[in-house]
């Protein structure tokens, strides 16, 4: 802890709200809402309260967007931060509901794939339409 006050107080060093939020990409209001709902252990905070995150907490966090932007609904990541916290014994259950969302990861990847093939094909058959009926237009 550094000293960085008038009285001498030692304040936690480490990221406020706002340069965690910078560093990782995302809102405040998105961080204080991921340890209201439990995916975040409680974050060291100074004597007037503030949090300040550690680097082990840009990690997690950083876990944590990745595993919502792959669509894992909030309850999974709930139940997988909590038995983080019960350490090793849970390794077995969070590699079982990763390796879960990875394949629900990869379907989804799979759909998104025929439908972009799919756009893909449409978007072929308006340029060939376009440009048939201008070829009608010069004759």
């Amino acid at each position: 802890m550094a000293a960085d006050n008038e009285d001498d107080t030692p304040v936690p060093a480490g990221l406020t709200v706002a340069e965690m939020a910078q560093t990782i990409g995302i809102t405040g209001h998105t961080l204080r809402y991921y340890e209201r709902a439990g995916l975040i252990e409680p974050i060291t905070r100074t004597t007037g309260g503030q949090r300040r995150y550690q680097p082990a907490n840009i990690d997690w966090v950083r876990f944590l967007i990745r595993l919502r932007e792959t669509g894992m609904p909030i309850a999974q990541m709930r139940h997988f931060a909590a038995l983080r916290t019960q350490g090793e014994a849970t390794i077995d259950d969070r590699l079982t509901l990763l390796a879960e969302h990875r394949r629900d990861v990869r379907r989804q990847i799979a759909r998104l794939r025929e439908h972009e093939q799919a756009l893909a094909a449409t978007i072929t058959e308006y340029r060939q339409a376009m440009t048939d009926a201008q070829d009608a237009d010069t004759r």
